[in-house]
């Protein structure tokens, strides 16, 4: 296993990288990056949830594609999960994963507060 957290808080700041990953650590949706997309932004939802917070607590996104290409499919379900005035600060890069599987990843910054 990676020596990793899910998540940190770190004074009120949450940090969390996500994948798409399933409960028990396999890919979901290879191939498929809206299925990778609403896996992996399903993991931070439930993560920001146990932390005591909501996606409305995003500040800031970074986005890694594997491939540009992916980018309108992923910006398409990214939609299903922020969206209205208080959208986060975010930016899209490529690069490979650590798993060769995995087409997207988010990093996530929250803040919960006090």
């Amino acid at each position: 296993t990676n020596p990793h957290s899910q998540a940190t808080i770190a004074g009120g700041t949450f940090y969390c990288a996500t994948v798409a990953l399933d409960v028990e650590g396999k890919v979901v949706g290879i191939g498929d990056i809206r299925a990778q997309t609403r896996q992996a932004l399903t993991n931070l939802k439930h993560l920001l949830e146990a932390a005591g917070g909501s996606l409305d607590d995003v500040a800031r996104v970074m986005i890694y594609l594997t491939d540009m290409r992916h980018f309108a499919g992923m910006n398409e379900v990214y939609r299903e999960f922020f969206h209205g005035d208080s959208l986060p600060s975010r930016a899209s890069v490529t690069g490979s994963m650590g798993m060769p599987e995995l087409m997207v990843e988010f990093d996530v910054i929250a803040w919960l507060g006090d």
